[in-house]
């Protein structure tokens, strides 16, 4: 995903694990990201994107240790639960960033010309986007594509 680290947009990965978790309460275990949006998150994921994952340890690690505070995360941590559960990893040229509201609507976060900018640079050739996040201009070598909700970010895979 691509992040801001004060003024300046940041690469990190979202890695995921899911796993059942054998007759016992599905336990949720966040790293470098907010640990209490994973449920609403997945929640989301179930009522607008029909994928349940209630009966499931989700453990979510954002690589090398940073902390990430802001909502641009959700989307990415959505996907990275997704590619785990159904056992298909996501290409590794792609970078996502977007908040996701309780409707499911894909919101833009700030910055987001920039976030790309600075994927693209990176040799990232795909993103998926929020809708209102779309780029003025056309972002050289990159595939870019919007959402306007879960339910087409999810249609791109």
């Amino acid at each position: 995903m691509v992040t801001r680290e004060g003024t300046r947009p940041l690469l990190v990965e979202v890695q995921a694990l899911v796993d059942d978790s054998h007759g016992q309460q599905a336990r949720r275990v966040v790293i470098g990201l907010e640990q209490n949006r994973i449920n609403m998150l997945l929640a989301v994921l179930y009522r607008h994107g029909g994928v349940s994952m209630f009966d499931q340890d989700v453990f979510i690690n954002v690589v090398g240790g940073i902390k990430i505070t802001e909502t641009g995360a959700d989307l990415a941590m959505i996907l990275a639960a997704l590619s785990s559960f159904k056992n298909k990893p996501h290409p590794s040229d792609l970078a996502v960033f977007g908040e996701i509201g309780l409707a499911g609507e894909i919101r833009p976060v700030t910055n987001g010309e920039d976030r790309l900018k600075e994927a693209a640079k990176h040799g990232y050739k795909r993103a998926i986007i929020p809708k209102g996040n779309m780029p003025q201009k056309p972002i050289p070598d990159m595939k870019i594509m919007t959402a306007q909700r879960l339910e087409d970010a999810l249609d791109y895979l």
